[in-house]
């Protein structure tokens, strides 16, 4: 892959990095976004000279680097102190093609307070819904993911999983295939809208029940298309409409 044909990816990160801090999932300059681009490089949210936050985050934050975060193309900027996040789940993941790592605020609060994230809900969001169902790994250390040991810890206890909460820190999602952004990105949304319902609950009593077996076997999966394009084009409308579109 050359350097032209990495232009469409780097704009697609920068989109991710907006769309998480516009939708409160990522705060300030914590957060990032890496998509494998060969076997051991990828392009990665780094912080610029200038650095201003997820939020205001350009084409030319996103940097071609190797799994140990050097590369002729960094320039002035610097590697996400996190890079193990990164590395770690790409080298033990061959399937994964995206890493997302930020720091949704309801995501710690349930995982420090140790609120069970159930299937009480459905249709309401079937993908959060299948997330509860299938169980949500967590990662037990807060620490600063800086070195590359507490990256394969972290790979280690997301396993083959889709999504891992980091209890005391934050939380990490992959994505596959030609819409791997787009599909890391929902399952933060969707692991972010868990973990507010989850949290209200326990504040209200924790009353609700488990879905029924038959509730269950009536929830579609409605496919990447849907579950995935329709929330990233949703949320790119959304940057546009606050003036934060790159376009």
């Amino acid at each position: 892959m050359t350097l032209p044909d990495l232009a469409p990816l780097r704009r697609k990160i920068a989109l991710a990095c907006r769309i998480l801090a516009n939708a409160g999932l990522a705060e300030d300059i914590l957060g990032h976004v890496s998509v494998r681009v060969g076997p051991d490089t990828m392009l990665v949210r780094c912080r610029g000279p200038q650095e201003e936050g997820l939020l205001f985050t350009l084409d030319e934050d996103v940097r071609l680097v190797d799994f140990e975060g050097e590369g002729g193309d960094l320039g002035p900027w610097a590697v996400p102190n996190e890079l193990p996040i990164h590395a770690e789940v790409l080298r033990a993941r061959p399937d994964v093609d995206v890493v997302l790592h930020c720091h949704p605020p309801s995501v710690l609060v349930a995982g420090v307070e140790n609120i069970p994230l159930r299937p009480v809900f459905g249709a309401y969001n079937i993908p959060a819904a299948r997330m509860a169902l299938d169980g949500v790994p967590v990662y037990s250390r807060a620490v600063l993911v800086r070195r590359p040991e507490f990256g394969r810890e972290l790979a280690e206890a997301m396993g083959e999983s889709a999504v891992c909460v980091m209890r005391g820190h934050g939380i990490t999602t992959v994505g596959s295939g030609e819409h791997a952004v787009e599909q890391a990105v929902s399952r933060a949304l969707s692991l972010d809208a868990l973990a507010r319902v989850s949290v209200e609950r326990a504040r209200l009593g924790d009353r609700a029940a488990d879905l029924s077996a038959e509730d269950i076997a009536e929830l579609p999966d409605l496919g990447s298309s849907f579950n995935d394009a329709n929330i990233w084009r949703h949320h790119v409308a959304r940057l546009r409409l606050a003036g934060l579109s790159l376009d």
